[in-house]
């Protein structure tokens, strides 16, 4: 580890809003540097993850919660799991827990979805689905019929960017309020234009008829008509 890195990391333990950015260059600097390198970026890494388990200034946690979701790896899973039910906090770690590969960082999402306050469930969902967490339909599938509205569209774009064969059944069998229809129809066609692009004609023509059996928008309608045309070619 570089002199300068080393003063950088030393510098986030007192890092907060309105120092100097520049304080904290060396640490970018080494993620370019070391994008070749396994052994120094999992030095950084572990730089990075000790920061994080201290009591260090909010601004601090989300400037290493930025850096993991660059070079974060499996070993910086526990350190952010922690953060997902704080409110501060939530949304920096799960920006990192989004581009982490490995079924760990999907797991530490699935296990906060149910004990994360209201208010940061529709943000855990839509995580699980920008990593197309397909582990996670089973929980997500109740939730397409949830009594906040919020929370129910956001399942239906999570499902629907899952995108596989069961997230367009848990689709077709929801039973969603009204107002949540719209959300429906647009995560099915997500899914419909999946399975079509996969080779799977079948599913995706279920789905589209599905789709224009709910009485969707026009511009819905338009959307499936032209899948469902294309499921015959």
């Amino acid at each position: 580890m570089t002199e300068n890195l080393a003063k950088a990391l030393e510098a986030l333990k007192t890092y907060d809003w309105g120092t100097d950015p520049n304080l904290l260059m060396p640490i970018d600097d080494a993620i370019v540097a070391t994008h070749t390198d396994a052994a120094a970026r999992k030095e950084l890494e572990s730089g990075l993850i000790a920061v994080l388990k201290t009591e260090v200034p909010q601004a601090a946690k989300d400037a290493v919660c930025r850096a993991l979701r660059t070079i974060g790896t499996a070993a910086a899973v526990p350190a952010l799991a922690p953060l997902l039910a704080d409110e501060k906090l939530s949304h920096m770690a799960r920006y990192a827990l989004e581009r982490i590969p490995g079924p760990e960082a999907g797991q530490a999402l699935r296990d906060a979805l149910p004990k994360v306050p209201a208010k940061l469930k529709i943000g855990m969902i839509s995580s699980l689905g920008v990593r197309g967490e397909a582990a996670a339909l089973a929980a997500l599938t109740p939730l397409l019929a949830d009594s906040d509205p919020g929370v129910a569209a956001a399942a239906a774009h999570a499902v629907g960017d899952i995108a596989s064969q069961d997230a367009a059944k848990a689709l077709l069998m929801a039973k969603p309020a009204a107002g949540t229809m719209a959300a429906i129809a647009d995560a099915s066609l997500n899914c419909a234009e999946h399975l079509l692009a996969a080779g799977n004609k079948n599913a995706a023509k279920i789905t589209y008829e599905k789709v224009l059996a709910s009485t969707p928008s026009k511009v819905v309608k338009d959307a499936a008509t032209r899948g469902l045309q294309a499921c015959t070619k």
